[in-house]
């Protein structure tokens, strides 16, 4: 099993799950049976390019995005933090994901800039003024 095999499972399992998807779901929309989707997902069976890019088609993603995060120190750090710790494995960020875009596109984009200035706020150790 390859290491850049195990990222790309692990990658197309926390996009999936990001968008509520079944594996059968998935699977359904590739044209394979949900236990190609499970060999992906642990690294079993290697995805093709070809796959890959249908993969990334279907997720909504770029190809970019399953890559994200290879390098030898990113990898080593998140092997040793292990996976359970990893944000988006969090079912509150998927509530999270699920409700954004359940919202129309005005206020989808209303909220993301409120995120982001909520966050400059914290960066800048902006506290708020107390009551």
């Amino acid at each position: 099993m390859d290491q850049i095999d195990l990222h790309l499972g692990r990658k197309l399992r926390r996009r999936r799950k990001l968008l509520g998807l079944t594996q059968q779901e998935l699977a359904g929309a590739c044209g394979v049976r949900f236990q190609q989707i499970q060999k992906y997902e642990c690294a079993a069976n290697r995805m093709s390019a070809a796959r890959l890019w249908q993969l990334a088609e279907i997720l909504d993603a770029p190809v970019s995005y399953f890559y994200e995060g290879l390098s030898d120190e990113q990898r080593r750090s998140h092997e040793e933090s292990g996976e359970d710790l990893d944000l988006f494995a969090r079912k509150e960020t998927h509530e999270l994901v699920r409700a954004y875009y359940a919202l129309g596109e005005r206020p989808r984009r209303r909220l993301l800039e409120l995120a982001k200035a909520m966050n400059a706020a914290d960066v800048e150790g902006e506290t708020e003024p107390q009551a």
